[in-house]
């Protein structure tokens, strides 16, 4: 598959993994945030950081490969660790994220919308285990991007005027990434900066709920 090629999720995950610069360190959220480890750029070295209080994680050990069943990421899947990687306390792991320290936090959403608004963590009437580290990753990492389908599988949209659901924070996505587009949240508002190959600017107004800014020049995203 070429980088022409791409599409749904894949692409997401291509498009995204572009944010990133050589030794940042990067948490990556549960689910398709880490399929983003699968399309780095060449030269981009990223240093993956978990809330519950690890750096270093490479992901799920291969068939017959050793690992230690003590080092999982937030999820509680056991990952292997890579040369320099470390384990410490949540005391530790959350003055590192408030701090201001991860460079790039990369979340999935139920909602979002035109204000940087993110509701993520939970739906009216289920039973969640809990919100984990998101509210204090979505506050303290310098960029903020939510990788998302642009819309759920009902076909409603989920980028919006305004989030219906419980937030998980309020004005704090910079970046949304869909298979149709990439927004960025500017001081003005919504900008549709770049497009899918073969996606045109009506497709992603008629599929999105928020106000759009349509700059004279839009990238594409490969």
């Amino acid at each position: 598959m070429t980088d022409m090629t791409l599409q749904g999720r894949e692409l997401i995950a291509y498009r995204t993994a572009r944010f990133f610069k050589d030794g940042d360190l990067v948490n990556l959220g549960i689910g398709m945030p880490t399929m983003c480890l699968n399309f780095l750029p060449e030269g981009v070295d990223i240093w993956i950081d978990s809330e519950n209080g690890v750096i270093g994680l490479t992901g799920a050990p291969k068939e017959d490969e050793e690992f230690d069943p003590n080092v999982v990421d937030a999820a509680g899947a056991v990952s292997l660790l890579r040369p320099g990687g470390c384990c410490f306390d949540s005391f530790t792991s959350f003055g590192l994220i408030r701090g201001g320290h991860v460079a790039v936090t990369v979340l999935g959403a139920y909602e979002v919308d035109q204000e940087g608004n993110l509701a993520n963590w939970t739906v009216p009437g289920k039973t969640v285990a809990g919100m984990g580290g998101a509210m204090d990753l979505v506050s303290g990492a310098r960029t903020v991007i939510v990788m998302t389908e642009h819309c759920d599988k009902t076909g409603k949209p989920k980028i919006l005027k305004k989030c219906r659901l419980p937030l998980t924070a309020a004005g704090e996505v910079d970046y949304i990434v869909t298979e149709l587009c990439v927004l960025h949240r500017t001081a003005e508002g919504l900008v549709l900066e770049e497009l899918a190959p073969g996606v045109t600017v009506e497709e992603v107004i008629s599929k999105t709920e928020a106000e759009l800014i349509i700059p004279e020049t839009i990238r594409s995203m490969i």
